[in-house]
C-alpha cells in the first residue's frame, strides 16, 4: 500500500514537471521595443525615401532568402546548405519595383562603431548570392552629413544596369496592332431604305 502511494506521488511530480515544460506552461518574457529602428537606421531610411521613394518601395530588414532562390538544377545537399545560409543573413534595405514588388537593389549600412562594428567586413556569401541572382548590392558607411543628393548619386551608380534594361524595354515595339480607323462622319448606307 505504501509503495502504491509513493508511486502515485512520483507520478504526480513527473506529470507536474511535464506540464511545466510543455508549451502551455512556457512564459513569454517579452516587452514592446520603444522603436523599430535605431536613430541611424531611421535617418538613413528618410534619406533613401527622399532620394528614391517616388520610384521604388523601400523594404527594411529583409532576409536574403526572401529575395533569392536556389536554381532547380542544384543538388539537394548544396541547395539545403545554401538556403540555410541565406536564411541566416539579413539585408538592411531593399528597393523593390512598385508594380510587381521585384527586388531591384540591396542596401547594407556599415557601422564602424562598437566593439567589432556592424557589417564592417564584406560578407562574401551575401555578395556572391546577390551577384548570381542579378541584384545589385551597395554598402554605405554610416556617417553624419549625407545629403539626399549624395544618397541618390550612390544608388543611381548601382542602378545603371537596371536603367539600361528599362530603356531597352521602352524602345521595344509593342505587338498591339493599331486600332482600325473609324469614319469621322456618318456614312450613308448603300442599301435602299425600307419604307
Amino acid at each position: 500500500m505504501e509503495l502504491a502511494i509513493i508511486l502515485m506521488m512520483l507520478l504526480i511530480v513527473v506529470a507536474l514537471g511535464a506540464i511545466k515544460l510543455s508549451d502551455s506552461g512556457v512564459a513569454f518574457p517579452f516587452r514592446r521595443k520603444p522603436q523599430l529602428f535605431t536613430p541611424v537606421e531611421h535617418s538613413f531610411l528618410n534619406l533613401i525615401e527622399q532620394a528614391m521613394g517616388r520610384e521604388f518601395r523601400i523594404i527594411c530588414r529583409v532576409r536574403l532568402s526572401d529575395i533569392v532562390s536556389v536554381r532547380h538544377s542544384t543538388n539537394k545537399k548544396t541547395a539545403s546548405q545554401a538556403i540555410s545560409r541565406a536564411s541566416s543573413r539579413q539585408l538592411d534595405f531593399i528597393l523593390v519595383d512598385k508594380q510587381d514588388m521585384s527586388p531591384i537593389l540591396a542596401i547594407d549600412l556599415v557601422h564602424n562603431q562598437g566593439k567589432d562594428g556592424y557589417k564592417t567586413q564584406r560578407d562574401w556569401f551575401v555578395s556572391g548570392a546577390l551577384d548570381a541572382a542579378g541584384v545589385p548590392h551597395v554598402r554605405i558607411k554610416v556617417k553624419s552629413g549625407y545629403t539626399v543628393e549624395d544618397i541618390r548619386e550612390c544608388l543611381e551608380n548601382k542602378l545603371v544596369p537596371y536603367r539600361r534594361i528599362q530603356q531597352k524595354m521602352s524602345q521595344l515595339p509593342t505587338h498591339n496592332p493599331e486600332p482600325t480607323k473609324r469614319p469621322t462622319r456618318p456614312v450613308r448606307s448603300s442599301r435602299a431604305a425600307a419604307a
